[in-house]
């Protein structure tokens, strides 16, 4: 006998097909389509925290090739390749994407917009960016034959020296997917820079004067004409670069007329300033944190936005330091050296304006505020040993060495990852509506820190005991052996302290303390809309009549135009 079906059993179908439907449809309209500027920005984020994941197996197993002397875990071609996955991940498709999130997210809540000011823009430029890193990634099934460096993902470092990259020395198509992808990357960065400076300068909401502009406004301004400075030559070298592989332009072809170093100038003119481009950023988020959790105004606040727009001025100047080997004349190694040193003034300046801020103040230790506070602590011990190589002929003893590697590290990840840390913990109930776990935010914290010192510091010492770096391999007997042998359990440390952030941030969630509107009784913006903030950010725009808005409201009796007046 044939069912018979229930009417009621047929409207629940049809109404479970137009829930999936809806979910769907929803899905589509709030993440694929999406031109609202806080789902790009968590976006970004999200891409930006994938690929992290990515780099971080890539460097754990560079790491655990060096643990031993003589170790044979990685082949030499395997080992390039992880080298030049994690640099050019860490540095295009984690820290560039990253930033790009918090500008986008947070600048239009802050000057009180209802979006940027180029909302498709805003949108290419994400897709755009997540092409190039997908491009890059994509080269692991490009293997095109069986011999090493004909296919296969990219073994050049993240730095790509030409003439070895020229098809002579790089067969195949794994240095041009390289080339491709960084270009996307770069693509995408300018169009984000461009519509930064745009919504900056001209969406601000009334009142809000460049005076009265928060502070990591400003700073993004600063490295959004940073980027349009320095990613060009870039781009202008790897076009020269593609010429030189499929049509014989011969740029950095040293056998013909062409110039190796020509690639070095073109590459370290955006390549240093690209350290400012995403440390300016962590500077940013601890200016806006520090405040807070120490209850005082930041101290100095014309001080800081010179200072920021000064780093971002001397940082163009000071690309050569990493070419004193190269045989440039005297004087531009003076100059070079003198540009680098110059720097670290207006860095000091903010170190001590940030100190002076928490300086007596009511300071909470909670999690945001423990990773500023280790992030001074590195950045200073960053800022010191840059200083030192800043000098040509120290430079010249150690420029490719492990000392030069534990710099760098301590820049970006004691720096730089710290201040992103601290921003998730503070602006991640903001975005979600939902509190991280403070428990489980200060094991991440300790764990992440105890990793940290334990992989790079002892790399220092490795570095001055003669240990180059771009080996894939040392021979035993050379009194670098515990120093790898830690460094590779720090490693282990920090991926443990990343599972537990994960864990955290799933957990809240699903099941976090719910957030209010502002849990940190900040002052800026943000905070004065819901958590998460509706499509359309306020209401009704909010009129400002200082540098800190939300505090003039809930506390009428200490307005801050005293203080801007004192």
């Amino acid at each position: 006998m044939a069912s018979i079906s229930h009417p009621l059993d047929e409207g629940h179908g049809h109404s479970a097909a137009r829930q999936k439907a809806s979910f769907w449809s929803t899905f589509v309209d709030q993440w694929i389509i999406t031109v609202d500027h806080k789902h790009l920005g968590l976006m970004y984020i999200i891409v930006a925290l994938l690929f992290f994941v990515a780099a971080g197996i890539q460097g754990g197993l560079i790491r655990m090739q060096l643990m031993y002397p003589n170790n044979t875990f990685l082949s030499p071609q395997v080992f390039n390749e992880m080298f030049t996955m994690h640099g050019t991940t860490m540095v295009f498709f984690v820290g560039m994407p990253f930033i790009a999130g918090l500008a986008n997210y947070l600048i239009p809540l802050m000057i009180g917009a209802r979006d940027m000011a180029f909302p498709r823009l805003n949108a290419l430029g994400f897709w755009i960016t997540t092409l190039g890193g997908i491009l890059l990634y994509s080269s692991y099934f490009a293997w095109t034959g069986s011999a090493a460096g004909t296919g296969g993902a990219p073994d050049v470092g993240w730095f790509a020296y030409a003439p070895l990259t020229e098809k002579a020395f790089s067969p195949g198509s794994s240095t041009d997917f390289w080339i491709l992808s960084v270009m996307l990357s770069s693509i995408g960065s300018t169009v984000t820079a461009i519509n930064i400076l745009a919504t900056a300068l001209c969406m601000r909401t009334k009142g809000m004067t460049l005076s009265r502009m928060p502070l990591l406004v400003w700073m993004f301004c600063v490295v959004s004409f940073q980027i349009l400075v320095a990613l060009p030559p870039l781009t202008a070298a790897q076009i020269m670069l593609l010429l030189d592989r499929f049509m014989g332009a011969h740029f950095f072809d040293t056998n013909a007329v062409g110039d190796a170093v020509l690639w070095r100038h073109f590459f370290w003119l955006f390549g240093h300033p690209e350290v400012y481009i995403l440390i300016i950023p962590g500077f940013a988020c601890v200016t806006e944190i520090i405040p807070v959790f120490a209850r005082k105004p930041i101290f100095g606040r014309a001080a800081m936005i010179g200072a920021s727009v000064s780093i971002g001025l001397i940082s163009l100047g000071v690309w050569a330091h990493h070419m004193y080997t190269v045989g440039l004349p005297s004087r531009a190694n003076i100059f070079f050296s003198v540009a680098t040193m110059l720097v670290g003034v207006p860095t000091g300046i903010k170190i001590f304006n940030w100190i002076a801020t928490m300086w007596g103040g009511r300071i909470r230790f909670r999690t945001p505020m423990l990773w500023c506070i280790a992030f001074l602590f590195h950045f200073l011990l960053a800022g010191l040993t840059g200083i030192m190589l800043a000098v040509a002929p120290f430079d010249w003893q150690l420029g490719n060495s492990y000392f030069v590697v534990a710099h760098f590290h301590y820049t970006l990840i004691g720096g730089l990852l710290c201040t992103l840390f601290a921003g998730v913990a503070y602006w991640f109930p903001k975005a979600t509506g939902r509190m991280l776990s403070e428990k489980l935010g200060k094991w991440h914290f300790w764990l992440m820190i105890i990793g940290f010192h334990v992989t790079f510091d002892g790399l220092h010492i490795a570095g001055l005991l003669g240990m180059p770096r771009r080996i894939y391999t040392y021979p035993a007997g050379r009194g670098w052996e515990g120093f790898n042998y830690f460094s590779t359990w720090g490693v282990a440390i920090q991926a443990v302290a990343i599972l537990i952030f994960v864990w955290n941030v799933l957990d809240a969630l699903i099941q976090g303390k719910k957030a209010g509107n502002d849990p940190w009784d900040a002052w800026t913006l943000e905070w004065a809309t819901t958590s998460p903030p509706p499509e359309y950010n306020f209401a009704v725009l909010p009129e400002v009549h200082s540098s800190r808005p939300l505090w003039d409201l809930k506390h009428p009796e200490d307005p801050d135009w005293k203080y801007e007046q004192s």
